[in-house]
């Protein structure tokens, strides 16, 4: 079998390893209803994620905070994005609070964040970051808390003041290899991605560090490889490697159906060079299993 599949961009075909049922529909819709009565989001619904049933039923969900409007417009991303200008870009003062009470009330023990960008705001939302920390800290004393946040336009005082907060697992992800950045996160950068990184890892050592990219982008095995060797020049403990796929009509198009066969190859060689946890998969997401990956990863 070859490493990966080619496809027709005018009439895509998922492949059989690619197939995933939407099932648990009223785990789903209760979970969406208590979503929706606190005005909150998740990234499992804005960005479309295959594993969304999946995770609704097991109790888990990515709390997208800052709102519903990204200030950027990656090539991969289905989130919507607008103007600051609009209402819809207000910081809700209560969503810190409503997220702690959302998490309480699904008896969380894993609780991972995310948002959108906010490069409009003077502090990139770390402040808002933070106290949502808090909040869902003091609602959950018990739990462990993954971040996953935006590059803060490369602020290290941002950066260091959602650490400051207090979360277990540090997550930023760098999405796909360098030569790839001006089409894909074209409002990025590569080296400054890496660089909150290694300062995360460098402000907070108790701290587990965490990244993760797509394939299926266009990339090379070496591009891969090399991304993988940067991330740990970086110190970064945990990497995630999942299929990018396209989820709407405007974003990027799939250049290729990566087989499970190069994902293992690929976690194998992130092991090979020092990474902790290595989760790499067809349906492999940053936040998917991140209770999980984030229990073998912990030194033991």
């Amino acid at each position: 079998m070859s490493d990966f599949v080619q496809i027709d961009l005018a009439r895509p075909r998922l492949p059989e390893w690619l197939r995933k049922p939407e099932t648990h529909f009223e785990s789903v819709h209760e979970l969406k209803r208590g979503l929706r009565q606190r005005n909150l989001h998740t990234v499992c619904e804005s960005a479309r994620c295959p594993n969304m049933h999946e995770c609704f039923h097991r109790g888990a969900a990515t709390f997208m905070i800052l709102g519903n409007l990204c200030t950027r417009g990656c090539g991969f991303c289905s989130v919507p994005k607008g103007s600051p200008a609009k209402k819809e870009f207000q910081l809700d003062g209560d969503e810190p609070v409503h997220v702690a009470q959302m998490a309480a009330q699904m008896e969380l023990r894993y609780v991972v964040l995310t948002s959108v960008n906010r490069d409009d705001l003077p502090d990139g939302g770390s402040r808002h970051w933070a106290e949502t920390v808090r909040e869902v800290r003091k609602a959950l004393p018990q739990s462990k808390i993954e971040v996953l946040t935006p590059d803060f336009c490369g602020d290290t005082d941002a950066v260091a003041r959602v650490l400051d907060s207090g979360p277990d697992v540090y997550n930023h992800n760098m999405e796909t290899v360098s030569r790839l950045y001006r089409r894909v996160r074209p409002q990025a950068d590569y080296q400054q991605s890496l660089d909150v990184l290694a300062f995360a890892r460098q402000y907070r050592p108790d701290v587990l560090t965490k990244s993760g990219l797509m394939a299926g982008l266009g990339e090379t095995v070496e591009e891969v490889e090399e991304l993988l060797r940067d991330l740990r020049k970086s110190d970064v403990h945990v990497a995630t490697i999942g299929q990018y796929l396209q989820p709407t009509r405007r974003n990027l198009a799939v250049a290729e159906y990566v087989t499970p066969e190069k994902f293992a190859a690929y976690e194998r060689y992130g092991l090979s060079i020092g990474f902790q946890m290595v989760f790499s998969g067809p349906f492999v997401r940053s936040s998917y299993m991140a209770d999980l990956v984030a229990e073998q990863a912990a030194p033991q």
